[in-house]
């Protein structure tokens, strides 16, 4: 977008989202979600009689703007209210409770959406609220003060993540009894000058005296609340545990998410390489892209006790990378950083990033591991952008997505031949053309995907994805010993690569070792706690090789409304229901089978499925078979 083409304007920004929404939905996911659309629909009125227009709404959190700042806050109390009296029908734990936050600013508008600091500081107000609460910044009080029949308390002056000079917050007082007050505020009163000015000099002589010793620390950017182990939905592992959260793109070109993205996924793959840690999975920190939440909430939600946060800013040839490294059982920063460079450093400054977590938490390296860290990167700073659109096209696990993703990978490569990933990105798109038959000829999509792999470990043997495409390769030509040694190599080069853990827990049941799959499965959930549907329809398959039949079926449950076409999912309760003589059940899931993949027969199935035992293949066909299926 040209400098001519950029409409800046004035709005009111309202930002909301749920407090504790992902321990409400690891309870109870169907509730909440109903719950959650209940409530939106009830927001939504609220904002169209307010003149509000709804900008973005991703999971719980929704971004609203208005022409008027009293209208903004008239809804947002509107809101509070309905929402408040609608609670109290549920029980204490399943409340659910909205922050908002209010700013007038400036932003940018571009295709519907807006951007710039105005957004950031209404996301960054909420995050400031309390549940059920409203924070509003002092530009929108200064709006609202005498209009409206509220109170105010007023906070001071906050320091927001990402916002270079301190933001005036007020908290909205709903109750009754506060209207026409503001809490908090200060003035010297004209008489006391003399007092005041002592107190300042004072104050500038506190300043001067500790100087030195203030230089010896880092200013933390914004206040932390102590996590607590007894709230986190997971016990911490008995090893240094860390979440990188999605670096925040502070450059206002949405074009450039890719590139801070990137910078995210490489350091959580280096961090991943490390056995003496525990990082969290790519897909559960990414459920807090974009939202403003505090490293409290993300220790607790997510069971580990270090956070690592930053933002990217691009322009021209110069990058700007801020990164914070953060105890949440202590509340405080270990370390912070800034970087401005060359955007070809990239490589360098993920690199320094990495070491600089392992030396805060003393982490001794193993000398294969200190190899690994030193992987082969590139120069070429078009071929790593390429590369990370690939990667990100991958995960979105559609045919269409696929093809973009091979054809970013394939501009990666031409432009630098030498990088080893989006060699392996391509062989990941072949083999995924035949995992779920988007291939007009599999045959040769393997023998692409297999030098593609190949070509990526003799650029750097290394690279734990390329061996997992391989492993993937074996398993479909049924040779399971060669599938199991590459997974397991691809888990040794990356312990905590949920997906390299996940796929050989694949691989071990369809080797009929399915003792060994569940603790693999299991694993795979726990380094990424906000799992995909697949993975916890994998597990509840597994339970039911051994018998499980109860706990497949509430697993299934808890997967199924993350995907409802889950086809993996519906079998497993297919397997579950007959082996407990629930006949009526099993076949309302063949429907489901059959609504999925009206194609899909026990005939595909039998010489599809890469079983090594035809026991456990036929464990499953019977199971079908009995349900209906043909």
């Amino acid at each position: 977008m040209t400098a001519q083409e950029v409409k800046r304007k004035l709005a009111a920004i309202l930002s909301a989202d749920v407090k504790g929404y992902s321990r409400l939905m690891g309870e109870d996911e169907e509730g909440t979600i109903r719950t959650l659309n209940v409530y939106k629909e009830v927001i939504t009125g609220f904002i169209q009689k307010h003149q509000g227009r709804v900008v973005g709404t991703a999971g719980d959190s929704m971004l609203v703007e208005f022409a008027s700042v009293v209208d903004a806050v008239r809804c947002a109390v509107g809101i509070q209210e309905e929402l408040k009296d609608r609670n109290k029908e549920l029980s204490e734990d399943r409340r659910m409770e909205f922050r908002i936050g209010v700013n007038l600013g400036d932003v940018v508008e571009e295709g519907g959406t807006i951007y710039g600091d105005g957004v950031n500081i209404a996301a960054r107000l909420e995050s400031l609220a309390d549940a059920g609460g409203i924070c509003i910044s002092g530009t929108a009080f200064d709006q609202v003060k005498n209009k409206l029949n509220l109170g105010y308390k007023y906070l001071g002056e906050q320091t927001v993540k990402n916002i270079s000079e301190p933001v005036r917050v007020y908290r909205v007082l709903m109750e009754p009894g506060a209207a026409g007050k503001v809490i908090g505020e200060k003035k010297a009163k004209p008489r006391q000058w003399q007092r005041t000015a002592l107190i300042v000099i004072a104050i500038l002589i506190v300043m001067v005296t500790g100087a030195a010793i203030w230089k010896l620390y880092i200013r933390p950017t914004h206040p932390i609340e102590v996590a607590s182990k007894e709230k986190m939905a997971y016990p911490l592992p008995d090893k240094p545990s860390i979440a990188v959260l999605p670096f925040v793109n502070m450059s206002g070109d949405p074009k450039q998410e890719f590139f801070s993205d990137g910078i995210t996924e490489n350091i959580i793959t280096g961090l991943s390489k490390i056995s003496a840690l525990f990082v969290i999975a790519r897909n559960s920190s990414f459920t807090y892209k974009g939202k403003p939440v505090m490293v409290r909430q993300v220790a607790e939600d997510l069971g580990v006790r270090y956070v690592l946060e930053g933002s990217v800013q691009r322009s021209g040839d110069r990058v700007r990378i801020t990164a914070q490294f953060i105890d949440a059982l202590k509340g405080h920063h270990l370390w912070s950083e800034r970087y401005d460079r060359n955007p070809k450093d990239l490589f360098a400054i993920e690199d320094d990033i990495t070491k600089k977590i392992i030396t805060a938490l003393q982490v001794k390296l193993t000398q294969g591991e200190q190899a690994i860290l030193r992987g082969k990167g590139t120069e070429n700073l078009d071929a790593y952008l390429k590369c990370m659109e690939a990667s990100e096209y991958v995960l979105r696990m559609n045919k269409d997505a696929n093809l973009m993703a091979r054809q970013r990978a394939e501009e990666a490569i031409a432009l630098d031949s030498k990088y080893s990933s989006p060699h392996a990105v391509l062989g990941k798109t072949h083999i995924m053309d035949v995992i779920f038959n988007w291939s007009a000829s599999p045959r040769e999509s393997m023998v692409r995907a297999f030098e593609s792999a190949k070509k990526a470990l003799s650029l750097d043997d290394s690279d734990f994805q390329a061996r997992v495409v391989l492993a993937w390769i074996y398993l479909i030509k049924r040779e399971h010993d060669k599938a199991i040694e590459e997974c397991e190599g691809a888990v040794s080069l990356a312990p905590n690569a949920a997906d390299a853990v996940f796929a050989l827990g694949i691989i071990l049941r369809f080797a009929g070792r399915v003792k060994d799959a569940v603790p693999m499965f299991e694993r795979a959930i726990r380094l990424n706690p906000i799992p995909q549907a697949s993975y916890l329809s994998q597990l509840a398959l597994s339970y039911t090789f051994i018998g499980e039949f109860e706990k497949a079926i509430g697993i299934c449950k808890k997967a199924l409304p993350k995907n409802p076409d889950d086809l993996i999912g519906r079998i497993a309760l297919v397997v579950a229901y007959t082996s407990l003589g629930r006949e009526r059940d099993a076949r309302a899931e063949v429907a489901e089978v059959l609504r999925i993949d009206p194609k899909f027969s026990l005939e595909y199935a039998a010489k599809t499925w890469p079983y090594k035992n035809e026991a456990d293949r036929d464990l499953v066909l019977n199971a079908l078979r009995k349900a209906g299926l043909k």
